[in-house]
């Protein structure tokens, strides 16, 4: 599980064709010959390349290097829990744990590093054995953690009784490495209601409470992420009872551990002024005089004449969930096979949090990497990250977004 070798073309990489030629059986269960057969197929070799013998080793022994390195990938998934040998069945493996008909998801207790970068690293594995065993100072958080759905999505769900207990938990050790003023921030769903009625859960309000009183987090602001694109909802109650209106925002609430050494700087997103400002300070700022809300605001003459270097945003964050680097991660992964995230941030919203909140050379994190959007916007940027990621499918679909990064290894790859 120490293999660094970097990908030197964008083929099909022998980890993923061993996994898939597992996941494609039904049964999740392949012999060895069946296995090399298949692979050898996807990777296009000749009968040669999978059934020749070459001299290997100081004592000669001829061995076929194709089948070997076949069985070098076994060993890994072994390692990593997504592989186990059949009892009783000589050279028959099977895979140990499927999240669904597409996703093998990594044991709980183990971790692999997935790809590599010089900013960052991805590591397959649980976030909580991850984040429990490092020492880090960490200056940003960005997640979006499964939500407490119904309906789980395909990448799965905790229950809501089991849900703020879990993120507090899973937190703690994130918490515990976070920077004087460093900052977390979370992505979570306005839409999860109380079973079978129209009244909206209160799991985000038991959250904010429960990660102040236990982690000691202090509550900067609840962003609101207004998605003009997000499909009409909640159908139930919107379209069929015309009990609600429908959806367009999520919040991102923002945490800090040190509410006096925030590290957020507005002047670092600020956004170009309107027409109308421009206007406006072009003319010698106001041209009148007046109080207003029983005196809260005044306007003298001259007001707002200024040049300043741009507009200071408000806390209601428009970005659409389509992007251009999500269609190419999306296109990469299914080139290659693979089910790509069915719930990825867009590039926008994950790059003006890390350039409001951090800084370049500063370490930003994402326990549940998902797509690992918060990990390419902290690449492009300039960020040192560390994301992690369970679902082994999403871990290789990601890569094909460093491919280009200074220092890509793909420690997944052959």
């Amino acid at each position: 599980m120490n293999q660094t070798t970097k990908i030197a073309s964008p083929q099909l990489d022998l980890f993923s064709t061993v996994l898939h030629a597992y996941s494609a059986k039904t049964s999740g269960i392949l012999d060895n010959r069946a296995l090399y057969e298949n692979v050898a197929v996807v990777q296009g070799m000749s009968d040669e390349e999978l059934n020749g013998k070459v001299p290997i080793g100081a004592a000669g022994a001829l061995h076929n290097p194709f089948s070997r390195k076949v069985r070098w990938h076994q060993q890994t998934l072994k390692a990593s829990g997504i592989l186990e040998r059949i009892e009783g069945e000589q050279g028959v493996w099977g895979l140990t744990k499927r999240a669904s008909k597409d996703l093998n998801q990594i044991t709980g207790k183990v971790s692999v590093v997935g790809f590599s970068t010089e900013l960052g690293i991805a590591i397959l594995g649980c976030c909580e054995t991850v984040f429990s065993s490092i020492d880090a100072p960490i200056t940003l958080v960005i997640t979006s953690p499964p939500y407490p759905l119904a309906v789980p999505r395909q990448y799965g769900n905790v229950t809501e009784k089991e849900w703020v207990d879990w993120i507090c938990k899973t937190l703690e050790p994130v918490a515990k490495n976070l920077v004087p003023g460093g900052s977390i921030c979370l992505n979570v769903s306005n839409d999860i209601f109380i079973t079978k009625s129209p009244a909206r859960s209160l799991y985000r309000e038991r959250l904010v409470l429960a990660l102040h009183d236990r982690l000691g987090l202090w509550k900067m602001d609840e962003l609101i992420w207004e998605n003009k694109s997000k499909p009409p909802g909640p159908i139930q109650y919107a379209s069929i009872e015309r009990t609600q209106l429908n959806v367009v925002y999520e919040p991102i609430y923002w945490f800090t551990n040190n509410p006096h050494l925030v590290k957020s700087d507005n002047r670092r997103v600020l956004q170009a002024h309107t027409e109308r400002h421009l206007k406006l300070i072009q003319q010698g700022g106001e041209q009148r005089e007046g109080s207003f809300s029983d005196g809260a605001y005044s306007v003298s003459h001259g007001s707002y004449s200024n040049p300043t270097a741009g507009k200071i945003p408000r806390n209601i964050l428009s970005f659409g969930h389509r992007c251009p680097a999500q269609d190419a991660y999306k296109k990469a992964a299914r080139a290659m096979g693979l089910p790509a995230h069915g719930a990825p941030m867009p590039m926008k919203l994950a790059s003006f949090l890390i350039e409001f909140l951090s800084q370049p050379g500063d370490l930003v994190v994402d326990p549940f990497a998902g797509s690992f959007t918060t990990a390419d916007a902290a690449e492009r940027l300039g960020r040192r990250w560390l994301a992690t990621e369970c679902m082994v499918e999403y871990v290789m679909g990601a890569s094909s977004r460093f491919a280009s990064a200074e220092g890509f290894n793909n420690r997944l790859a052959a």
